[in-house]
């Protein structure tokens, strides 16, 4: 990679962002289609949001992806939303153009990694009531599933059920032998001695285990160990990078072509 004065900044903005994978694949995706563009991590701390955004700005930077803990805070600093962003109450996506505008593609990437599942019945435990959460409501409420939602903030998980018509569940245990799909979307199993969101040993072989965490998390670990499916983020990872991607530049990069980046990368982690 050559970098000059005509090279083109990309990012991700998060907090922490240094674990990120999106600067392998995406400067793949760059190297791969030609173009003269770097992606790197923005590291920005809450209260410095709005500072980052606007420099970023300032400064020509073309686009950057969002993630924890910016998803939702980050619609104040925006001039635009496409209909998916206002229907979610979050975003994924920036690009930086006459104006700042906001989209979210963690809800197409979401669906693509879950129709290779192929779950027949329709039926969810989400937990989590954060900014992935929201995309991940909407895209099953479009793909008009039954949704559980469980958050250890009750009173949130209550407001948020209102916007996708999920059912509040005080405890996973509680609905787990209603549901075929249990979705993980809040940070827990980035560590692995992270406390376990519900009891682990009651998943069954008939459920999908989905967790955003895009590695092996003791969720996903107790998931096989139950014969269940298991299913890690990476697939979503990958799908709503690809498409932030074509938003920036308006070319789609193949995914067995991000995929091959992705998996060299984690094989070495």
């Amino acid at each position: 990679m050559t970098i000059s004065g005509k090279t083109e900044v990309y990012g991700i903005l998060g907090y922490p962002v240094k674990h990120s994978l999106s600067p392998v694949f995406q400067n793949v995706a760059f190297e791969y289609l030609g173009i003269d563009a770097v992606y790197v991590p923005f590291e920005v701390k809450p209260e410095k949001l709005k500072h980052a955004v606007d420099g970023l700005s300032a400064l020509g930077v073309r686009g950057v992806n969002v993630t924890l803990p910016h998803k939702e805070k980050i619609l104040e600093y925006v001039d635009q939303m496409d209909e998916h962003t206002v229907s979610i109450g979050s975003a994924n996506t920036l690009k930086f153009t006459n104006l700042i505008e906001a989209y979210n593609t963690d809800w197409t990437g979401f669906l693509k990694a879950l129709n290779e599942a192929e779950i027949k019945e329709k039926t969810a435990l989400v937990l989590g009531a954060g900014g992935t959460s929201r995309a991940i409501l909407y895209a099953l409420k479009k793909a008009e599933y039954d949704i559980y939602l469980w958050n250890r903030t009750y009173e949130k998980a209550v407001e948020l059920s209102k916007k996708f018509q999920a059912h509040v569940v005080k405890k996973p245990e509680d609905v787990l032998k209603k549901v075929s799909l249990i979705v993980n979307t809040t940070s827990v199993g980035l560590k692995m001695d992270d406390p376990h969101l519900f009891d682990y040993s009651q998943i069954e072989q008939s459920h999908t285990v989905f967790d955003v965490i895009y590695r092996e998390t003791p969720l996903l670990r107790k998931a096989k160990d139950k014969g269940a499916k298991a299913i890690d983020g990476l697939s979503m990872l990958l799908y709503q990078g690809i498409e932030s991607f074509k938003i920036w530049t308006g070319f789609e990069v193949p995914f067995e072509v991000v995929k091959d980046a992705l998996v060299e990368s984690t094989s070495l982690l």
